[in-house]
């Protein structure tokens, strides 16, 4: 879809909209919309080919890390004994190299029992997963809710770089309270942002209330949205987090912006650009920590653990063989683990530990 054809379509969205498009909805049209959206159409890949790499295309390490939590956590809940498969969900798997490496660094009595299970909402990443896992007995769900009920409400859930690709809720803070970032299209097709009071408020700014005047702040309320859907059906087992962020107390220190930005061809792209290459470029926000632990409470979860992924992977891999422990790690991928953190979640039911 051309330029021609993307200017009508945001002039309707504005008007749709009573004449300010809030930065949630053009971050969910410019990554999801079934036609032009990046994730949806206009990806290529993940990694060198694409506009951004992750951990998991930098080396195997989350993948070797990965694999051995999961044979912990089956023999923790118990899920080693007796024949039936054992349901684990990667939700958001890229182009598939950390399933891939997982899949290739687990007991290989643990696999033939393994249920592996992709959630994958992009079309494109769909299609390179099955190319890259090909022969490896995964198989594509449609819902986490459909795939806990088939499990009786058993899984282990991971995520690796997902929750900063929901779109997100910009606000900025003025004298009195705060605004909501939005954006309005010129009959010339420029893009300037706008304020404008939200209309659905944020029920917990008050805890950024410490933040000074003109400080912008990101919340990811559509992960939250999206964890309600499925949340009931799940029962018994972990979830893993894995993005960049941090917790809130750190997360906007000395970035008065907040940290919103887009990544085109590998580069990091900041301020106006951000709006450029609709549905052609990444956006992304860093994840507040704060946030999800505070949902997890509220959905009755408790925290296991927050660290960094350097952490995680010291722990891990140390059960691990030596060649893996010893392999040598580049200062750039070393650089990624210390900035990614890793959260660990899991339901509290009675007789769940």
């Amino acid at each position: 879809m051309g330029r021609h054809e993307i200017l009508p379509f945001l002039h309707r969205l504005q008007e749709e909209c009573g004449g300010t498009i809030p930065f949630e909805r053009f971050m969910q049209e410019a990554l999801y919309h079934p036609d032009f959206g990046y994730y949806t159409a206009n990806i290529r890949d993940v990694g060198t080919r694409g506009d951004f790499s992750t951990s998991a295309t930098l080396g195997d390490e989350l993948g070797t890390a990965v694999a051995a939590w999961i044979e912990n956590r089956v023999r923790e809940f118990g899920w080693d004994r007796g024949w039936k498969r054992i349901p684990v969900i990667e939700v958001g798997a890229g182009n598939g190299s950390l399933a891939k490496a997982v899949l290739r660094k687990l007991n290989w009595k643990l696999r033939w029992r393994l249920d592996y299970m992709i959630h994958e909402t992009s079309p494109v990443l769909r299609h390179r997963q099955k190319n890259m896992l090909r022969w490896q007995g995964v198989r594509w769900i449609t819902s986490p809710s459909k795939a806990l009920i088939e499990s009786k409400g058993e899984a282990l859930i991971f995520s690796n770089e997902l929750v900063d690709a929901f779109p997100c809720r910009i606000f900025e803070k003025y004298r009195d309270g705060w605004d909501e970032i939005g954006i309005r299209i010129s009959d010339n097709g420029s893009l300037s942002e706008t304020r404008f009071s939200p209309i659905t408020p944020f029920p917990d700014l008050d805890h950024f209330s410490p933040l000074p005047e003109g400080q912008r702040v990101e919340v990811h309320e559509s992960y939250r949205a999206w964890l309600d859907e499925w949340r009931l059906f799940w029962k018994k087992g972990e979830i893993l987090t894995v993005d960049y962020g941090d917790t809130f107390e750190n997360l906007y220190s000395r970035r008065a912006s907040g940290s919103i930005r887009g990544y085109w061809n590998h580069e990091r792209i900041t301020g106006p650009q951000i709006y450029a290459r609709f549905g052609k470029q990444d956006l992304t926000a860093d994840v507040n920590f704060s946030d999800l632990m505070k949902w997890g409470k509220e959905f009755g979860w408790k925290t296991i653990s927050l660290a960094t992924q350097a952490a995680f992977l010291d722990r891990w891999l140390a059960s691990t063989s030596g060649a893996v422990k010893n392999s040598k790690v580049t200062p750039h991928r070393q650089e990624v683990h210390e900035s990614f953190k890793i959260l660990e979640q899991r339901p509290c039911f009675e007789g769940v530990p």
